[in-house]
């Protein structure tokens, strides 16, 4: 296990930090961390790539190149650039059996991945039994697949050499990523004392673990919680550990409070929810003994789930790619109603066209938002200290057209393709004094901040239920909240398409946008 990198080195290298990180903490409202967690928010990193869109990635990779190796040998041997249909299902199918096999065997685990020589004589061996098994199915069903030996013979054999020489490359890359700590689990332990230290014990032994301790987090004083536990510093209080989490971009925090204190645990949680990081409870020490599936593992350390991230892994990737591909067609088709709009407030009133706003966006961090300007130029309101409102007179001509039909909104298709700090969908980014009922809406409705567990979004659930424009009272911002945690909780491509689908319909619905 990789130990705090406040005495060494940086392993990592992360961009300058956000306007808002750099300023001072009573300007922005960050929480002022003790100067060793300071140190550590501080120190540059660059995000950390999950295991498992690694491990997919190689799974990718390999299956592509069987199905590649395939049709390139029958090309060469048979001298065909396209196999018969009898062929190429019998392509498609021994891809496919090595790709089961080698889940099968957890080849494509992060320790697997770093063992070139044992994983190399492991999948030749997969490679040779799903080889002959899929000969043998078709000899038997008479395919016609297989009628070239010597077509078989070099498949066989070039796709083996094929996927060692992958195997070999991609254990020199995981080393190099291991090595720049792009494969680290940035954690941090809740619970100092003996429990602790044996924790910090039994994740020091596990070999290969990327598990990187940063540091640890209690509540209790220093005759029940010491400075330092296992050689590990600790940094502060769990109401420290949440502002950490935000400012570092934690993956991973582990308690290690017994099970049976649960009144802590829970006070902890509520805290923590808000937060976009996997939560576990160290279960290595405890007398309750459960049935091995219902543990997850850090090594072989068990630990019982307790909170994931709401978008992780693989989820990342797939609303990624269908932002930036549904983004760039709805950009492209929305281009000449944008250059239209464009003119329209030009002519309307002097000023700008486009109106930028800081919001907060994803795990709180501030962003800056863009619009069509819908008021007069010397009456924007920067920091929504006063919210729109009917017959509001900050509001141009113009501008009471854009905000009734939301064509105000259309610039943050850069944000969402150019800037990537937008999603199409997801909750709507806030601006950073809006308030409800002469309160902020942090103030104003508990978890408010759970909302920032994923980027926020043009439209989102809550818009398409009625829930858009004027939140002048407690219970539309309540509502609000209510339906992007739901959003958040049951996340797909199919609802995010979904909620797409039924926007413009929703804006037709215009009596509470001003």
């Amino acid at each position: 296990m990789a130990k705090t990198g406040l005495a060494e080195e940086p392993r990592n290298n992360r961009p300058p930090p956000t306007e808002a990180a750099a300023q001072p903490a009573s300007a922005t409202g960050l929480r002022k961390l003790a100067a060793l967690a300071e140190e550590f928010a501080q120190t540059p990193y660059r995000p950390s790539i999950p295991h498992a869109v690694l491990g997919g990635t190689v799974a990718l990779a390999e299956t592509l190149a069987v199905l590649l190796t395939g049709f390139v040998t029958c090309w060469i041997v048979i001298g065909s650039p396209l196999p018969s249909a009898g062929d190429a299902l019998t392509l498609a199918a021994v891809a496919l059996a090595l790709f089961v096999a080698m889940q099968a065997l957890n080849a494509y685990d992060l320790s697997a991945l770093r063992s070139p020589v044992s994983q190399t004589l492991r999948l030749f061996g997969a490679w040779s039994a799903v080889f002959v098994a899929a000969l043998t199915a078709s000899v038997i069903v008479n395919f016609g697949a297989w009628q070239s030996l010597s077509w078989l013979a070099a498949w066989y054999l070039v796709a083996g050499a094929v996927l060692a020489a992958m195997r070999l490359a991609t254990s020199i890359q995981v080393r190099r990523l291991v090595r720049a700590g792009r494969l680290d689990r940035r954690t941090a332990i809740v619970g100092g004392g003996p429990a602790a230290e044996a924790l910090l014990k039994a994740l020091d032994t596990q070999e290969d673990s990327e598990v990187r301790v940063c540091g640890i987090f209690d509540d209790r004083d220093d005759l029940r919680s010491p400075d330092m536990v296992g050689g590990y510093p600790k940094l502060g209080t769990t109401d420290d550990l949440v502002e950490f989490v935000r400012r570092t971009n934690l993956d991973l925090v582990i308690f290690t409070l017994p099970i049976t204190a649960e009144e802590r645990i829970l006070q902890v949680l509520k805290k923590l929810w808000v937060l976009p990081v996997d939560i576990r409870l160290a279960a290595h020490q405890s007398k309750l003994r459960l049935r091995p599936r219902s543990y997850s593992y850090i090594g072989s350390v068990p630990v019982l789930p307790v909170s994931d991230r709401a978008i992780g892994d693989w989820d990342v990737v797939l609303k990624w790619m269908f932002d930036k591909l549904v983004g760039v067609v709805a950009l492209v088709l929305a281009s000449p109603v944008m250059l239209l709009t464009s003119l329209a407030v030009k002519l309307d009133s002097k000023g700008p066209v486009f109106f930028k706003q800081k919001r907060y966006g994803f795990n709180n961090e501030l962003i800056e938002v863009y619009k069509f300007r819908s008021m007069y130029t010397e009456m924007t309101d920067h920091n929504a200290t006063k919210l729109a409102t009917k017959d509001d007179p900050r509001i141009t001509r113009v501008g009471r057209i854009i905000r009734k039909t939301s064509l105000d909104e259309l610039p943050q298709l850069i944000n969402v393709v150019f800037k990537g700090n937008l999603s199409l969908v997801g909750p709507r980014p806030h601006a950073v004094n809006a308030s409800a009922d002469n309160k902020r809406y942090d103030d104003a409705v508990d978890g408010y901040f759970a909302r920032h567990r994923v980027k926020p979004g043009i439209t989102g659930w809550a818009q398409i239920h009625g829930w858009r424009g004027e939140t002048d009272t407690l219970e539309k911002i309540q509502k609000r909240v209510e339906h992007d945690l739901y959003y958040i909780e049951n996340w797909s491509v199919f609802l995010d398409l979904y909620i797409l689908a039924v926007t413009p319909f929703a804006l037709t619905k215009t009596e509470n946008a001003y």
